[in-house]
């Protein structure tokens, strides 16, 4: 349908066009459109549209069915900060792991455990790049090409990853792409801090390094299927620097340490 000019980005509020105190919002819902395939002028009448009124409140409770697992995590999370708005951050994680990624009915199940608005957190998600507010692949690789990983062949590695995960290269290496299936989610990633094990990536969350074209494309092949990725590159199997962990000082007690 063709609106008018006056119409603006969400279309007529009432069916005779009339101005905001003759408006009748009683049943009204905007249409949703995303923000970067409107123009400048339609953004700016978006803009002038709102009104803090229009906002969500805080949900109840009560009224939003929250999963039992996902509220536990999120009231774990609050009990460990004197202020509810710092366990934002475990509480999307929360959302993220229990979903798939940060959906709008997930941010709001958050937001009635914490008292919070759903937008308050969708500010949150929407700042930090490692937070999904929409959805991706169900593993996520995320390869490291910074200094060190690529003076060590991080560009190979992304390339393998890339062609094993059936994506274009040059999305995952800027804003991340998901597999046809469903199944990988590959983004190229600036360092994160496992110069040790160069080049390295991150594959469901744990370290693996260092890693060849080869272990890529075998690493993509046992995610399908359901196997744990190239584990003799897995960090979490070695030992720490200097052997095995010592025994704890007797002298130190019990839940000190």
């Amino acid at each position: 349908m063709n609106r008018s000019p006056d119409q603006g980005a969400l279309g007529d509020r009432s069916s005779g066009g009339a101005g905001r105190e003759a408006e009748d919002l009683s049943g009204w819902t905007p249409e949703i459109r995303p923000t970067d395939e409107m123009s400048a002028a339609e953004r700016r009448r978006l803009v002038a549209s709102m009104r803090p009124e229009d906002a969500e409140p805080v949900p109840e409770l009560t009224e939003v069915a929250v999963p039992d697992e996902l509220r536990e995590r999120i009231e774990a999370a609050m009990a460990k900060y004197p202020e509810i708005r710092s366990a934002s951050l475990p509480a999307l994680w929360a959302v993220q792991r229990h979903y798939g990624w940060c959906t709008p009915e997930g941010m709001r199940q958050a937001a009635a455990v914490m008292g919070v608005t759903p937008a308050y957190l969708e500010s949150v998600a929407t700042f930090y790049d490692l937070f999904h507010t929409s959805p991706v692949g169900r593993h996520r690789i995320l390869v490291c090409h910074n200094l060190s990983c690529w003076l060590r062949g991080a560009e190979d590695v992304l390339d393998a990853f890339s062609e094993a995960a059936g994506v274009n290269a040059d999305e995952v290496d800027h804003i991340g792409a998901s597999s046809d299936d469903g199944e990988v989610y590959l983004r190229g990633f600036e360092c994160m801090g496992a110069c040790d094990i160069a080049p390295m990536a991150s594959i469901d969350e744990r370290y693996y390094g260092p890693l060849t074209p080869d272990d890529a494309r075998t690493a993509i092949d046992q995610l399908r299927s359901g196997a744990d990725p190239v584990p003799d590159r897995a960090l979490a199997g070695r030992q720490t620097a200097g052997g095995p962990e010592p025994e704890p000082d007797p002298r130190v007690k019990e839940g000190e340490s």
